[in-house]
């Protein structure tokens, strides 16, 4: 059951083994806070929280950072539009960040350095570099990296220099030796605002992109560590870049394993800002619970295309009422006779359960939890036949592990009541009092109110289940 990952630099599956033994260090990139997340976000932040939570689950001590890009252009160009400071911008969209965040259930990060708080580091990586004869001075002030002498450049993207030179269409601007350079280091601009400024032995600027990560993963880090994730698009140039950057300086490797999460299509096309078909996190909470959001993004592997649309939200709401149903049944069946299903975490299952067993080896397997989260509906079906026979042992026993095997996703943990019930057109008074209506209208033979009478609640959003326990309701 060794877990099992695949590397994005080696491009194979390989076994898992952390540099400091029962210690992983992992870094993974994070937003550029100009304005609110959209769903693409929040497929990353679900996949490497799920990662983080299974290696813990997994018995390993995690130090995770995400950091948190605070300068860049597209904050001073936003900034400015909006008449606000630098600063204003970004405290307000890293508060929205986490209010999304934190919605969906996202752990926090052991570290959420923002890039700010580590521009002398970055001055002392583009000095090393300058120093090594991989980063030069062009005529415009800016300070940058001369990728065709660092050896092994197009590793982890799979490009060669050649085939991305060939790719040039522009001519090279801006002082640059060759036009794969990037920038390490901006001079200032004199329209840009005071505070996006730094004061540098290569002049007043303001750092490139790529060089914050390399400075924030290594001083928090190490020059070498674990696993480094991000979205599939960071690959190439920016992953490339870190890589030039931080073993160009240091003259070790960055990290040990690279993961990539995979696109969200609308349309079967990549959503993306520039084509206009994206959605923000915010608005698609609007119309689903953040439970279901999550969920649908852990029905597809991490490495997958996603495909968003509101038929695969409503097929993940349904499927995870399925299984809050379970629990619900489970409860209701125990508590009428006087017992309750444990809450016990993951690390205290029977390791040797067929049912535990097999989503281990599911997560261990390059953390697949589409497959993984076929074992909750596993549990969920034995869960009812166990309800139906009234098998408390076992009934106890499959709800404890639903529960506890959810947690490790990051699912299943509300009272299943509220979460069913969540989001319907009446209150519960209201509900209540229309459901004792249909048991006098049944009692007294009048079928056909009572039929009046589930409609009625079933078009204001409500569906209505007659159980041996009585009848119970949910969003329908």
């Amino acid at each position: 059951m060794t877990l099992r990952i695949f590397n994005s630099l080696t491009r194979q599956v390989e076994p898992f083994t952390p540099i400091e033994p029962g210690h992983v260090r992992m870094y993974v990139c994070g937003m550029t806070v100009y304005d609110l997340c959209h769903v693409g976000h929040a497929r990353s932040m679900v996949a490497f929280d799920v990662v983080q939570r299974w290696l813990k689950a997994s018995g390993y001590r995690v130090t995770y950072v995400r950091n948190i890009t605070d300068i860049d252009d597209k904050i001073i160009k936003r900034a400015v539009e909006n008449g606000e400071t630098i600063g204003e911008l970004t405290r307000r969209m890293i508060a929205e960040m986490y209010r999304d965040a934190d919605a969906l259930g996202i752990e926090r990060p052991t570290h959420d350095p923002r890039a700010t708080d580590y521009v002398p580091q970055m001055l002392d990586i583009v000095r090393r570099l300058e120093e090594k004869g991989l980063a030069y001075r062009a005529g415009n002030g800016d300070v940058n990296y001369a990728v065709r002498k660092f050896e092994g450049y197009g590793k982890l993207s799979g490009k060669s220099l050649d085939d991305l030179n060939a790719g040039e269409r522009v001519a090279v601007a801006d002082g640059k030796h060759d036009p794969l350079d990037f920038v390490l280091w901006k001079a200032a601009k004199e329209n840009e605002p005071t505070e996006a400024k730094w004061a540098s032995d290569f002049g007043t600027g303001r750092p490139g992109w790529h060089i914050e990560c390399s400075a924030m993963c290594g001083a928090l880090l190490g020059e070498t560590f674990d696993i480094h994730g991000g979205g599939g698009d960071l690959q190439f140039p920016h992953h490339e870049n870190e890589i030039a950057q931080s073993e160009g300086a240091n003259g070790a490797p960055l990290a040990r394993v690279w993961m990539h999460n995979g696109f969200i299509n609308i349309d079967n096309e990549k959503m993306s800002k520039s084509l206009g078909n994206f959605f923000t996190i915010r608005e698609v909470l609007d119309k689903f619970d953040a439970e279901t959001v999550r969920f649908f993004v852990l029905r597809a592997h991490y490495r997958s295309p996603l495909n968003y649309s509101d038929v695969h939200l409503n097929d993940a709401r349904g499927a995870l009422k399925r299984l809050y149903t379970a629990l619900q049944e489970a409860d209701a069946v125990l508590a009428r006779h006087g017992r309750s299903a444990v809450a016990v975490p993951f690390g205290a299952l029977d390791a040797g359960d067929e049912h535990v067993r097999l989503f281990t080896e599911e997560m261990n397997n390059d953390f697949a939890t589409s497959a993984a989260s076929a074992v909750l509906f596993t549990l969920a079906s034995e869960i009812f036949t166990a309800a139906k026979a009234e098998a408390l042992e076992t009934l106890a026993l499959r709800a404890t592990q639903l529960r506890a095997l959810g947690a490790v996703l990051g699912l299943l943990q509300q009272d299943p009541a509220q979460y069913l019930q969540a989001g319907t057109g009446l209150d519960e008074a209201s509900i209540l009092a229309r459901i004792e209506a249909r048991a006098a209208a049944k009692k007294a033979k009048n079928f056909a109110e009572a039929d009046r009478i589930r409609a009625e609640l079933l078009a204001a959003g409500v569906a209505i289940k007659d159980t041996p326990q009585g009848t119970t309701w949910a969003k329908a």
